[in-house]
C-alpha cells in the first residue's frame, strides 16, 4: 500500500492564503510520487485537528506558514502525537521564526550578522533607536509581514502605528545596502545561491508572491569567494539552529566592500515549496524533479519523540519508519 501523507495548508497567520493556494501544487507533486495524500486545512483548532488526523497518517507533510505553522507549535502537537513530519523540529523551528534568536545563534556560530537590537515600539516611533537608514522588523513573522526601511530624510513613521499588530518589541537592524541574496539549505548541504532583484527595490509580501516583475538570478553573479562563503555560513546557521529537511537562509551583500560585506539576515525554516520557489528552485537547479523533492521530504520526515507502538490507539496506523 502507498504511504499516507496528511498534507497541511491553511494555518492562521498572516500566509494563510499562500499556504493553501501553493499547498495545491505541493499536493499534486505528492500524488505524482505514488503517496495516497489526505489533505487537511489547519485552524486554530486542536481537536478538529486531531480528529482529522485519525486515522493516524504516516507522515504529515507540514505546508503551514508563519505563526503557528512554523514556529515550532504544530511541530509540538505533531510530537506529541507521535507523527513523522517534514522540515524541522520544535526548537529550530521557534528559533527561526524569532528573529532576535536567530541573529545570536548565527553570531554565536561565527556568522556575521546586522547591528541592530530589540525595542520597544514607542522608543522606536521617538526616533532614539538607530540612525537612518534602517529596518523594522516584527520579531516573529515571516515573508517579510510588517518589515519597513527607513531611509535618510524619510518623513513618515518607522512604524505604521496604530496599525502594527505584532507586539509591543520589534526588531531594528541597520539598512545594509548591495544585492539580497539567499541559499537554501537541504540535509544540511547548500544548494546554490541566489540573487533576488525586486523591482520595488525590496523583496516584501508582495514580490514575493505577486510582482510577477521580481527576477530571481541562479546562481547569482558574485564573486567565487563570496558565493562560497554564502554557501559556508548557510550551513552553520542550519547546523546551529538544529534545522532539518529544507530550509533557506538570506543575506545582504554590500558589493563595496567584498567578502566582508556579506551579512546574515534570517533562515527561514520552512520556504515557499513550489518549482518557482527559491528554495526547491536550487534543488531542481542541482538536478533533483519537484516531485522528487517532496518525496525526499516524505521519506526523511522525522518525529523526535514517537509515541510507541504499544501505546498507539486500534485507531492509529503504526508509525512505519520508527519503531
Amino acid at each position: 500500500m502507498p504511504k499516507t501523507v496528511a498534507l497541511f495548508v491553511g494555518g492562521w497567520s498572516a500566509e494563510r492564503e499562500v499556504s493553501l493556494e501553493k499547498g495545491k501544487i505541493v499536493e499534486q507533486a505528492l500524488i505524482e510520487a505514488g503517496y495516497d495524500v489526505r489533505r487537511i486545512e489547519v485552524s486554530k483548532n486542536l481537536p478538529a485537528l486531531v480528529e482529522a488526523l485519525t486515522p493516524r497518517p504516516d507522515v504529515v507533510f507540514n505546508n503551514l506558514h508563519g505563526r503557528g505553522g512554523e514556529d515550532g507549535i504544530i511541530q509540538g502537537v505533531l510530537e506529541m502525537l507521535g507523527i513523522p513530519y517534514t522540515h524541522s523540529g520544535v526548537m529550530a523551528s521557534a528559533i527561526g521564526m524569532n528573529k532576535a534568536a536567530c541573529r545570536a545563534m548565527a553570531a554565536f556560530a561565527g556568522v556575521p550578522v546586522a547591528k541592530g537590537c530589540v525595542a520597544k515600539v514607542a522608543d522606536i516611533l521617538s526616533g532614539q533607536v538607530m540612525a537612518p537608514p534602517y529596518v523594522v522588523k516584527p520579531v516573529q513573522e515571516g515573508s517579510s509581514v510588517g518589515v519597513k526601511i527607513v531611509r535618510e530624510q524619510n518623513n513618515s513613521a518607522p512604524i505604521d502605528f496604530p496599525e502594527w499588530q505584532f507586539g509591543e518589541e520589534a526588531l531594528v537592524e541597520e539598512y545594509i545596502p548591495g544585492k539580497e541574496l539567499t541559499v537554501a539549505v537541504l540535509d544540511g548541504k547548500a544548494q546554490a545561491v541566489t540573487e533576488i532583484i525586486a523591482q520595488g527595490g525590496f523583496f516584501d509580501y508582495d514580490a514575493k508572491y505577486k510582482d510577477q516583475r521580481t527576477e530571481l538570478v541562479c546562481p547569482a553573479k558574485i564573486p567565487e569567494d563570496v558565493y562560497n562563503k554564502a554557501l559556508e555560513y548557510a550551513e552553520s546557521v542550519y547546523r546551529v539552529c538544529g534545522c532539518q529537511g529544507l530550509a533557506r537562509c538570506d543575506f545582504r551583500f554590500d558589493d563595496s566592500k567584498g567578502v566582508s560585506g556579506l551579512c546574515f539576515l534570517e533562515i527561514n525554516t520552512q520556504p515557499g515549496c513550489t518549482p518557482q520557489s527559491i528554495g526547491p528552485s536550487q534543488v531542481i537547479y542541482n538536478g533533483m524533479s519537484f516531485s522528487g523533492l517532496c518525496a525526499h521530504l516524505v521519506e526523511t520526515a522525522k518525529c523526535l519523540d514517537p509515541v510507541p507502538v504499544e501505546h498507539q490507539s486500534s485507531t492509529d496506523a503504526p508509525d512505519k519508519r520508527r519503531a
